[in-house]
């Protein structure tokens, strides 16, 4: 009989070391860094409710404005608290979770609206193309801040409504990227062969079109990502962003900046995490583009 308990032998153990190896290999170093970055967050903003030592809202009055340990404070609020004696950590925590679910919904909407239309234009031509090309220029002429800042103004604010509001930013982008690649990919033989086999155009666009734009539209997801997140920030740093008792990255730097001299690190910690977040997904769509390009290769 064989003892169960021996350690695996040390030919078994090669291919679990040659895979990590070819794994930490396969992205340079930089890329390896934020994709471990964009895991952390993740991590974060799945568990926050189990991760925030305490509740984001929960104030303590005593323990205002405390230090994070670094400067001279206590293990007990690790990142120092606010004007209100609220635990940083705490609502950064929850303001990561909060910003990532707006830049995720918000590059959802503007990819998925954007990619429709563009095929739509590629699919019609004729008077419907003309009529969204025009909405493509109108779009991209306008800066998108200034059409924020108005329908906030004037419809209020709610989480639902600036969810949306961010979906419409750089759809154009997506729009005009899908309808050339789907001229492109109509004037192939592939999708004219499945044309005359009889299959209807949703299912050559769904089926065939799509799959083979796929790659260049995940990568301009990555660019949208990071700037809806600057985008929500910016709002937020104006007050028209997310509304207490709600709290997001954004929301953490507009408060802080009013205590910047007595107590940076209510702001310092929630620009780190906006700058390296953006700066992981950034070098991430990078590296995608350099791999999905045919033309780079």
């Amino acid at each position: 009989m064989t003892d169960i308990t021996a350690p695996l032998p040390a030919e078994n153990a090669m291919p679990v070391r040659g895979g990590l190896k070819r794994f930490f290999t396969a992205f340079p170093p930089g890329v390896l860094l934020g994709l471990f970055w964009i895991a952390l967050m993740l991590v974060l903003a799945l568990g926050a409710d189990l991760l925030t030592p305490y509740s984001f809202t929960a104030f303590d009055l005593k323990a205002r404005l405390q230090p994070p340990i670094g400067m001279g404070g206590a293990l007990n609020h690790a990142l120092g608290t606010d004007e209100l004696g609220r635990d940083v950590l705490s609502r950064l925590i929850m303001s990561i979770r909060m910003s990532l679910l707006i830049a995720f919904f918000g590059t959802l909407i503007a990819a998925t609206l954007g990619t429709a239309l563009g095929l739509a234009a590629a699919h019609f031509r004729g008077r419907i193309e003309s009529v969204i090309l025009v909405l493509i220029d109108f779009q991209a002429s306008m800066p998108f801040m200034i059409i924020a800042l108005s329908v906030l103004a004037f419809f209020g604010n709610s989480i639902t409504l600036f969810v949306v509001l961010m979906g419409f930013h750089s759809w154009e982008r997506y729009a005009r990227i899908s309808r050339g690649l789907a001229l492109a990919a109509n004037e192939q033989g592939y999708a004219s062969a499945v044309r005359q086999l009889g299959a209807g155009s949703a299912r050559i666009y769904g089926r065939h079109v799509l799959p083979n734009i796929a790659s260049t539209l995940i990568v301009s997801m990555t660019l949208t990502f990071p700037e809806i997140i600057l985008l929500e920030s910016g709002l937020s740093f104006l007050g028209l962003g997310v509304q207490p008792p709600l709290t997001s990255l954004g929301n953490m730097v507009g408060y802080g900046r009013e205590y910047i001299t007595r107590a940076p690190w209510i702001m310092l910690a929630p620009s780190a995490v906006i700058v390296l977040t953006t700066l992981s997904i950034s070098m991430l769509g990078d590296w995608l583009r350099d791999r999905l390009d045919p033309t780079l290769r």
